[in-house]
């Protein structure tokens, strides 16, 4: 029987995380305050120091030797596989040896008392090199024959031969940088030995599973003897999907090696220069339109920086060129990855996952085309939307279009077009302050590309007191993952929220997990959830019915069963059940539905749906110095049924702030001997709270519902709403256009660094 009783907590309430007071209260337990066995070691790595070489003497005896130093491991000492790479190419070793293959590759860790002890014993090692000659950027090591480190993709559709005919054509090159994960917690792993092979790990990753497979391999033991634990993490943003693999394994190791709990946490220098980042792109495009701004035709070619190894850069990069078309319909495309070995560190996941890299390239193309013009550029984006029915250019058909009614509610709420004419009529007056302000899409697709990862499982469990064990597969980042799948499993099951106990992701519960990632943890999980709850439901009506001789029918779990014309408080119900030995627990599964994909043909549905979104930011900038401000920005987004309006308006709010730092204040940079040199807050500047724009409207659109069957037809916000912060970019290049009187686009390298601002100013002065 339908649930007729709202209770508190459901799906589609603004509840509060259910963390929140834990985490600003600092009562939150993280992996580094987990208490620690009498005896814990503490592990330290050792770096290599050259960008790329064969290590011709490694002498450790210092190491070993200094205070409090129980063991040195290096590559000898693995007894599995010498080898991490989540892909299977074997191109990922713990400790590299005898070649060297970036700066800051670990080539042995120290395993000693202190945390302090590891660290300075690190110091003392004696490493000599035979340097090999290195490339660092993608173009540099294209042009030195490095090659690339996964096979690329290369999606067409339509005739090419557009591209020739069309009455317009431009051609250009867009950089893009990469950008720091920055999570407020650092990598960190905590490895507990157990008996036998046993041994557990509490690490913060957003893929339990993968570090189990990690762990086993190196160790050469079954996944069966390795446990891994998540409670929460301090951010991943898709920095803990791979990258915490070697911090795990040399941890596992070490505590299996001396039969003493083994915790490693790098210093946040250390965690920069290890760990992969966004990758960074230079995008080569051409393009050829018409008078009236419609897209004929479009050719691109994305070099990736991808560091040394694999790791994510094939799917990576492919998304790249799954959303290179973002909201836009080019009848005739061509668009090839080139996923370029470098050495550096192994880039890596990271929110949108390639996606905002293709995204930036689209809304360059339609900027360009509106400054040949003399059109506003919002102008050319809505004569280019996809309307539904078209093919993308991996030949998936748009299906759920709703760009045109977020862009007329967003050009009102904003009052766009007036406050487009303000802005030029002030630029028209001159002065130091320019003033810019534009209007950006997003298109989304929401699945993992590789399809089997689309699948989740969840374990629950009624106790006979009636409260309830949630267990997922996917991981807390901070999101609010385990409360909107508390909040779907409380409505299934008709019962007030605070009966649920949200517990650690653990693969002793739910095996065989997916990353937390591809913005699909609610997706995925929710569903797992609701498919346990709904087997409980099924089991427990066919008993109530049976025990009351009643028809199912009349029979409605939730707080206040009720079974005919009967009530009862949920405990007394369950533990009545209880005692007629009902089980009341349940595992739960979901794969999604629909999708498939061959890389091989470039063509297939590789995405369940389309998440949309829009934003409209409008900037000032000193024209003396390049610094800027975001006067405002006005975001409409679109979450389909929202499970949480609250946690969704706050995903969005945080998306778009890392967007825009991603674009304007987020630099990477290496030396010419490739050493890392932005390693620190010092050196990496992510926005701070004073960087948010003055006003700052966000609003979901509420009158959008999934078409697809998705958990209560929500729809993912992780990912697409980071891509909205290009509006602010985009907003950046017309106030700087406005010394050329906008006759021209100054295209604008991302980051838009005051200095690549200034810089810019000083081309069309």
């Amino acid at each position: 029987m339908k649930q007729d009783v709202q209770v508190k907590g459901a799906a589609h309430s603004s509840i509060i995380h259910d963390s929140a007071v834990k985490h600003v209260t600092g009562r939150a337990d993280y992996t580094d305050d987990i208490a620690e066995p009498v005896g814990t070691l503490h592990a330290y790595l050792g770096l290599s120091t050259v960008a790329h070489g064969r290590i011709t003497e490694m002498d450790l005896s210092a190491v070993r030797a200094a205070p409090g130093v129980h063991l040195v491991l290096t590559a000898d000492d693995i007894p599995g596989v010498n080898d991490i790479s989540p892909n299977g190419l074997h191109d990922d070793p713990v400790f590299a040896f005898p070649e060297v293959q970036f700066h800051g590759q670990p080539i042995f860790a120290v395993i000693a008392e202190t945390r302090d002890q590891a660290r300075r014993a690190c110091q003392l090692a004696r490493v000599s090199y035979a340097e090999l000659p290195f490339a660092l950027d993608a173009i540099s090591a294209r042009d030195a024959g490095m090659g690339y480190v996964t096979k690329p993709l290369k999606l067409a559709r339509g005739d090419m031969a557009e591209l020739a005919r069309a009455p317009r054509r431009l051609s250009g090159r867009l950089t893009v940088g990469g950008q720091e994960h920055f999570y407020l917690e650092s990598q960190i792993a905590f490895a507990i030995p157990g008996e036998d092979e046993d041994v557990i790990i509490h690490t913060s990753t957003q893929h339990p599973s993968e570090v189990q497979h990690m762990v086993a391999h190196v160790l050469g033991t079954a996944a069966h003897s390795v446990v891994v634990n998540v409670r929460r993490m301090g951010g991943g943003f898709g920095g803990k999907e791979t990258q915490m693999n070697i911090f795990s394994v040399i941890a596992a190791l070490g505590a299996k090696k001396l039969h003493r709990a083994v915790k490693l946490r790098p210093d946040r220098d250390d965690d920069f220069q290890i760990t992969g980042k966004r990758h960074d792109f230079v995008i080569d495009y051409d393009v050829g339109y018409d008078d009236t701004g419609k897209i004929h035709a479009v050719e691109g070619d994305f070099y990736a920086r991808c560091g040394f190894s694999a790791d994510l850069s094939g799917p990576v990069t492919d998304r790249a060129l799954f959303h290179a078309d973002n909201a836009y319909y080019y009848p005739a495309v061509e668009l090839r990855s080139h996923p370029i070995k470098t050495n550096t560190c192994s880039n890596t996941a990271f929110r949108g996952f390639g996606g905002p890299q293709g995204v930036i390239m689209a809304e360059r193309v339609v900027e360009d085309i509106a400054y040949a013009l003399g059109r506003d550029p919002l102008e050319i984006r809505k004569l280019n939307l996809y309307q539904n029915g078209q093919l993308t250019p991996y030949h998936q058909e748009v299906e759920d279009q709703i760009l045109p009614r977020i862009f007329e509610e967003l050009e009102t709420s904003s009052d766009y077009h007036a406050r487009r004419q303000a802005v030029l009529d002030w630029n028209a007056r001159g002065g130091t302050i320019r003033k810019g302000i534009a209007i950006t899409p997003v298109k989304f697709g929401i699945s993992f590309t590789a399809t089997w990862f689309n699948q989740a499982g969840a374990l629950i469990h009624l106790y006979s007191d009636g409260s309830i064990h949630l267990n997922h597969g996917g991981t807390e980042m901070g999101q609010g993952l385990n409360t909107k799948v508390a909040q779907v499993v409380a409505e299934a099951l008709g019962v007030d929220i605070i009966r649920i106990k949200i517990t650690k992701t653990t693969t002793e519960k739910v095996p065989n997990t997916s990353a937390t990632a591809a913005s699909s943890g609610s997706d995925l999980n929710g569903m797992a959830a609701l498919d346990a709850c709904n087997q409980l439901i099924a089991r427990l009506t066919a008993f109530a019915a049976e025990a009351k001789g009643v028809p199912p029918e009349l029979v409605t779990i939730g707080e206040t069963t009720r079974i005919g014309d009967q009530e009862f408080p949920f405990e007394d119900f369950i533990k009545t059940a209880y005692m007629a030995r009902i089980q009341l627990s349940a595992a739960g599964f979901y794969k999604t539905p629909k999708i498939h994909w061959n890389r091989d043909t470039g063509q297939g549905r590789p995405f369940y749906y389309y998440a949309y979104g829009a934003a409209c930011a409008e900037v000032s900038v000193d024209t003396l110095t390049g610094e800027y401000v975001i006067e405002r920005a006005d975001v409409l987004h679109d979450v389909g049924r929202s499970l949480n309006p609250a946690l969704d308006k706050g995903q969005v709010e945080g998306a778009f702030v890392q967007g825009t730092g991603w674009l304007t204040s987020e630099e990477l940079w290496w030396d010419a001997k490739g050493q890392l040199k932005t390693h620190a807050p010092s050196t990496y500047k992510i926005p701070l709270a004073s960087d948010r724009p003055k006003v700052f409207n966000v609003a979901l659109a509420d009158w959008s519902v999934n078409r697809e069957n998705t958990i209560k037809r929500s729809k993912a916000v992780g990912e697409p709403p980071f891509m909205l912060g290009i509006s602010v970019f985009q907003a950046l290049n017309m106030a700087v256009a406005s010394f050329n009187d906008y006759r021209e686009n100054p295209r604008i390298d991302a980051p838009a660094t005051p200095e690549r601002v200034l810089m810019a100013i000083e081309r069309l002065r």
